[in-house]
This record gives C-alpha cells, structure tokens and sequence, in this order.
C-alpha cells in the first residue's frame, strides 16, 4: 500500500479532530477547558514557562481522550456485545484520561496560584 502525499495525511489527522469535536461529548468539554486556559494566558499575562505548561498539560489531556476514544472504537468493532475483557480494556483506556486530568488540574492549581493569589 502506497503512502498518501503529506498534505492528504495532514487533512486525514485534522479529519479526525473535527470527527472528536463533533462526537465526543468528554473531547467537547475538555476543549471548552482549553480554550479557558488560553483566555486565562493572556488575560492573567503567564510567563512563557508557566504558559507552556499550562498548554502541555491541555494538550496531553486532549491527545489522552482521542487514544481512550480510539481504543473504545478498536473494541466496539472487535467485540460489538458485551464482554467483560473488552470492558477492562475499555476501563484502563479511560483511567488514563482521568490520571492525565488530575495531573493537569493539579498543573493549574501550582501555575495560576500565583497569578490568583
């Protein structure tokens, strides 16, 4: 199989972006957070460290729910009725989201506080 030429790759990978934000309810709400984050950059005026951060965080959150979708998409295909092995996989697929999240709003806490307090 032929690769495709690097500007269709690009359109396949932002394909799957805009797919994320039209289905994915969790995907939605984190991109909501992430915008709040970039209004809070420039309007609380972060040093370009704690503003690299601050998106590294975001951005590892928002990477994080695509994997955890994909693999429940991978499983539904594999396994479409319930199997208690695909649920496990499922379920440690989604414990890396919230162990991503709680990383990133911990993230925040230690950065804004300074700004805040």
């Amino acid at each position: 199989m032929q690769k495709p030429p690097l500007h269709k790759s690009f359109l396949n990978a932002f394909r799957g972006v805009f797919m994320m934000i039209k289905t994915e309810r969790n995907f939605q709400i984190e991109l909501v957070a992430f915008f709040i984050n970039l209004f809070l950059i420039f309007y609380l005026k972060l040093t370009f460290t704690d503003a690299a951060l601050v998106l590294m965080a975001s951005a590892t959150v928002l990477s994080a729910e695509i994997f955890n979708t994909a693999i429940e998409k991978l499983c539904d295909i594999i396994q479409p009725d319930f199997d208690k092995r695909i649920g496990f996989i499922k379920d440690i697929a989604a414990g890396a989201v919230i162990l991503v999240a709680i990383a990133s709003a911990i993230i925040g806490v230690l950065v804004y506080w300074k700004y805040i307090v």
